[in-house]
């Protein structure tokens, strides 16, 4: 089966605003795009019940899908759109559909305000276990969002897109998460703004003289670690315009700033196999609660 960018659609704000993102996205990449609508039974004493005649409940269950699709492919002429409809455990069905998709892409709830994501349980569980990356959408996410304003301070579609934003831990650098940053740079014309938090010595006190010493000289020895690491695909994809930013303190903090003036967020997931399951992790978790553009979850080894 052919590669294609997969959206998770129930007809919710949050999955429309996905599926619009996906097609964009699917564009970008030349890909199909595959809209899985998962129909979940209804629990027994529910299934009894006589809420409707199964002509209507069929009618209502293939509208959703049915009128995205008829809608994406006329906002989104070239795109080619497949409908696929399943029963079935989301978590399990959307996990599945994974290893046909180059990237998934789900919608999120806001958390209010500015900002962040409010993840149920199917998108913590797929995040937390699909192989491919994951997009994190959320309601009211427009095309003039991934743009610069124009010349006069208005949303625009047409201006350039914002930069693509990576947070990097310069202890264990990983090619498939680079490697996705760059080529969403890349696919955008855009910059690609890396970011690297590091903590200070626990016992390090600011303000006094020897310890500013120190924290220069650490900065300086964060600063080449990262060039380091990125090093090797500023010569792979010398078009794409690096900035490469280590800054002390919390590097969830510092993504969350950065969102705020980019297209995308790209963060990782250590793949752990544990009989405990599996995990985001807390920088990657933190990205998600409080970031304010679409967020990218890259599982690396």
């Amino acid at each position: 089966m052919a590669r294609t960018v997969t959206v998770g659609l129930d007809g919710s704000p949050e999955s429309l605003a996905a599926a619009e993102w996906a097609a964009r996205e699917a564009r970008l990449r030349g890909l199909p795009l595959r809209l899985v609508n998962v129909w979940e039974p209804v629990p027994e004493p529910m299934g009894r019940a006589p809420l409707m005649g199964e002509d209507a409940e069929h009618e209502w269950r293939d509208r959703v899908p049915r009128n995205a699709a008829d809608g994406i492919r006329r906002r989104h002429p070239g795109v080619e759109v497949i409908v696929g409809q399943f029963f079935g455990a989301a978590t399990e069905v959307l996990t599945e559909e994974t290893k046909n998709a180059e990237l998934l892409v789900l919608g999120s709830r806001g958390l209010g305000g500015i900002g962040g994501f409010l993840l149920g349980s199917v998108g913590q569980s797929v995040v937390a276990h699909s192989e491919v990356p994951v997009v994190l959408v959320r309601a009211g996410e427009q095309a003039t969002d991934e743009h610069m304003r124009d010349f006069a301070g208005v949303p625009s579609a047409e201006t350039p897109y914002r930069p693509v934003v990576l947070g990097l831990d310069t202890s264990s650098p990983d090619d498939t998460l680079i490697g996705f940053a760059f080529d969403a740079a890349a696919r955008r014309d855009t910059s690609l703004k890396v970011v690297h938090g590091w903590s200070p010595p626990p016992h390090f006190a600011h303000g006094i003289p020897e310890h500013q010493g120190l924290e220069t000289e650490r900065g300086q020895w964060e600063a080449a670690t990262l060039a380091d690491a990125l090093r090797p695909w500023r010569h792979k994809l010398p078009s794409v315009e690096v900035v490469e930013e280590a800054r002390p303190g919390k590097p969830a903090h510092h993504l969350v700033e950065a969102s705020r003036e980019a297209s995308l967020v790209v963060v990782g997931r250590r793949v752990r196999r544990s009989p405990i399951g599996a995990h985001i992790g807390p920088v990657t978790h933190a990205v998600l609660h409080h970031a304010t553009a679409p967020v990218a979850v890259v599982a690396h080894g």
